[in-house]
């Protein structure tokens, strides 16, 4: 499927196989640069301003004289002026440094330019925890009524009367925060920092060498079982050499969340998330039952795929990602930018505009290198600009990751209007741009090429739904029962393993061989040890299953469609998901919905199946 390459998204003149790094020198030119320290330094006294507002109101004072209706009006709407310039400024120095470190964990002036924000972040979250407990105090309802900035702002509002119920004493609250850099935050960075500078022992092409721990993990998806099988062993055990710092890591993040959900009130972590994520349990038990219905329906799947890569009924971890097919097709990243930008236009101007721009631009970095982190992700960097990491292979699993982070980007772009408040988009719903573009660029692939290329895509989608629908629901069983766990006592190493290997027996069954399973895929998993520290799984299979059908009624009705899903994107802060999804005529609280997408996922895998027959028996 050859392409012109058009010369506006081309990465470099003259070399149309290279992968891009992001440029952020339209932040400041470099990190030693004079115009970073001036950004810094104006960073730091848009927190002290904010502080002292705070201070010079008695923001979060329990003992500060009542005020009238009117000057807490005047108050509210000063204090949440200056909170949301203040955080777009702090924002976007750490969205720049983080880059770096994103990119070369061993670049030593990012981690001390890292650490200095950490300190302003500690001030930031003590302002934080003293205005929701400001507002917890507030006539909610009246604020609502006199002032329009607290109209635009009443769910906000809302979840912070619900989270000032579960605030501690101030000084306890401020102690917790103080403590986070060198206690939660500490672990997580230890993990980021030693996990992206792994390098594992291997021979690969006849040699023996060394590969960062991210090079290794992608040739799961090489094409040669032997290999796949080879980097499997070798990063089993170099997680296993490596289990010592990293249960501990995982140990003290739990370990640390359970003691705070205690001291303030919480009935676990995951009903903490629930609230973060604007979901309620009805919501997260219908998902998950109808989930669990469809597991047998992706064990055909994972079946049907082990009699193509080892005439076995029963699948090896390391041929979960096995490329499969015969087809030839290649996906350089120049091709790869140009279908992505053709079939965004097919949806709207906005949606090809924004690809467009962030290839011009060069929001990306694509290229996988020593110390830079795995997998991939979008960060919002200013107003509507974004930056995306990921580490581009040429198959059509990397096309469909570009197409997804750049979802977010799109999701971004809807937001940009919003104050910094209205959008703190919940992980729920924060993937739903990201699954409906991925979802547009694979459907528009199988209409497009030949029987063989079709093969491959759809198992890449299924690939890629099995991941997001079984191996979520494994790694949610997984940090439940270690929450559980872990409120007795610290687990092993061993402990930890079997947690893993359990939750991977639930949910992939017989379809994967019990003896090569991955029980260190609690230390692969960054999410685990990510900063908010829980479930950050359950989100993702939220966004998966929401955004396919929200791509049904776009099928349905595009017209009507376009305008309502623009809206629904820049909205995603201000609403609960029960309501948002009401839009649409969707109730979440019941299984049909998840049901009816999950069918979408299921003639998937009854295509699949006859393809894989036809394969076998051609």
């Amino acid at each position: 499927m050859p392409r012109k390459v058009s010369s506006v998204i081309r990465q470099k003149e003259g070399d149309s196989n290279s992968l891009p790094h992001w440029d952020m020198t339209v932040v400041f030119p470099s990190l030693d640069s004079p115009e970073f320290a001036q950004g810094f330094q104006r960073a730091i006294e848009k927190v002290d301003q904010l502080e002292a507002l705070f201070d010079s109101h008695a923001i979060g004072n329990p003992q500060a004289d009542p005020q009238s209706t009117e000057k807490i009006v005047e108050v509210f709407e000063a204090v949440l002026e200056q909170i949301n310039n203040t955080m777009d400024v702090v924002h976007e120095l750490a969205s720049y440094v983080s880059s770096f470190l994103s990119t070369n964990s061993r670049n030593d002036q990012a981690q001390a330019a890292w650490s200095r924000i950490q300190l302003q972040s500690v001030r930031l979250s003590k302002l934080g925890t003293r205005l929701t407990a400001w507002l917890g105090q507030l006539p909610v309802d009246e604020l609502v009524q006199q002032s329009a900035l607290a109209a635009e702002h009443a769910y906000a509002l809302e979840k912070a009367r619900i989270q000032s119920q579960h605030l501690l004493a101030r000084e306890t609250e401020d102690l917790a925060a103080d403590l986070s850099p060198t206690g939660g935050d500490g672990w997580a960075k230890l993990y980021s920092n030693y996990t992206s500078q792994l390098l594992v022992p291997i021979r690969f092409k006849g040699k023996p060498t060394e590969l960062p721990m991210s090079s290794v993990r992608n040739l799961a998806y090489h094409e040669t079982r032997s290999v796949r099988r080879l980097a499997y062993e070798a990063e089993l055990k170099v997680w296993k050499d490596s289990a010592v710092p990293l249960a501990a890591a995982l140990n003290s993040i739990k370990g640390e969340v359970n003691t705070l959900v205690r001291h303030r009130r919480w009935d676990s972590a995951l009903q903490t998330t629930l609230v973060q994520n604007n979901m309620d349990h009805e919501s997260l038990d219908a998902m998950l039952s109808a989930a669990r219905d469809a597991f047998p329906d992706f064990r055909r799947y994972f079946r049907a795929k082990a009699g193509l890569v080892n005439g076995d009924t029963q699948l090896a971890w390391y041929d979960l990602f096995a490329p499969i097919g015969n087809s030839p097709q290649k996906w350089p990243y120049a091709q790869a930018t140009e279908f992505i930008t053709q079939q965004f236009a097919t949806f709207s101007p906005k949606m090809r505009d924004l690809a467009v721009r962030s290839f011009r631009e060069n929001w990306i970095d694509a290229e996988p290198r020593p110390g830079k982190r795995d997998g991939a992700f979008c960060m919002r960097l200013r107003k509507d600009e974004s930056r995306i990491l990921m580490n581009y292979k040429e198959s059509f699993n990397s096309v469909s990751t570009l197409a997804h982070e750049l979802g977010h980007a799109y999701h971004n772009l809807n937001l940009a209007g919003r104050t910094t408040t209205q959008r703190v988009t919940p992980m729920t719903l924060a993937e739903t741009a990201s699954i409906f573009c991925e979802t547009v660029v694979t459907q528009a692939a199988l209409a497009e090429v030949g029987p063989a290329e079709q093969f491959v895509i759809l198992e890449a989608s299924l690939q890629s739904t099995g991941q997001v629908v079984v191996d979520i629901a494994s790694r949610f069983l997984f940090e439940n029962a270690l929450f559980a766990s872990r409120q007795e006592r610290e687990l092993s190493i061993d402990e930890l393993c079997a947690l893993m290997t359990d939750a991977q027996q639930q949910t992939y069954g017989d379809a994967l061989q019990p003896d090569l399973m991955h029980p260190f895929m609690w230390a692969a998993k960054s999410h685990y040890y990510n900063g908010s520290r829980s479930f950050y799984n359950y989100p993702y299979m939220f966004g998966q299953l929401f955004a396919l059908g929200l791509f049904a009624r776009y099928q349905a009705d595009p017209d009507g469609f376009r305008t309502a899903y623009d809206d629904l994107l820049s909205s995603t802060g201000m609403a609960n998901a029960a309501d948002l999804a009401a839009r649409f005529g969707i109730d979440i609280r019941t299984p049909a919905f998840w049901q009816g997408s999950l069918n979408v996922i299921r003639a998937d895998i009854d295509r699949f199946e006859q393809l894989a027959q036809d394969q076998s028996s051609g």
